[in-house]
């Protein structure tokens, strides 16, 4: 099987961006996601934003600021966006039935948190035996009470790069050498 690649592009968004809960990098990451999309739109690869909705949880409302994806980033017409309720993208959505559908075998993942919601889809698509790229400097989070930021960042790359996987494969690259 031909590999097909996506961008997944996880919870950038207003609510998790703010002067209370500031992330790592933030500038760095919103404008190596824009020139990866650019670029998979460019090679007619599917783009898709996964986007929180926090309905459960009174927060990350649909249609209110909090919900909305960062004004810095570059959506286009044709993206996808996909709505999740969990940490886990594919838990209870329709993103494994589309990347079924749009034939996609390889995700490409940026996003935020590290250590929530990329962590999470992270593990549930190599259960789902997906290969997996992960852009080392494509991805952030916030300060923990027992790491820095860029800590957490640097633990869950290093993590990523030693997973046994199982059919899929995963690596970690910077995004100087992300291959579409």
């Amino acid at each position: 099987m031909q590999h097909k690649k996506a961008l997944l592009i996880i919870d950038m968004q207003k609510g998790s961006f703010t002067p209370v809960t500031p992330r790592y990098d933030t500038a760095g990451v919103v404008k190596r996601i824009n020139l990866l999309a650019q670029l998979f739109r460019k090679n007619d690869l599917p783009v898709i934003f996964v986007q929180h909705d926090g309905t459960k949880g009174g927060a990350f409302i649909p249609n209110t600021t909090e919900w909305e994806l960062l004004a810095e980033l570059d959506v286009k017409a044709n993206d996808i966006i996909v709505s999740k309720e969990a940490n886990d993208a594919f838990y209870r959505t329709n993103l494994e039935k589309l990347l079924h559908e749009l034939e996609v075998n390889h995700l490409v993942v940026t996003g935020c948190a590290t250590d929530f919601c990329v962590e999470s889809t992270i593990q549930s698509a190599l259960t789902k035996n997906f290969d997996i790229t992960v852009v080392s400097n494509g991805h952030t989070t916030g300060e923990r009470p027992s790491l820095s930021a860029e800590k957490v960042i640097q633990h869950y790359n290093w993590i990523w790069k030693n997973m046994i996987p199982t059919e899929g494969k995963i690596v970690v690259v910077d995004f100087d050498e992300i291959e579409v």
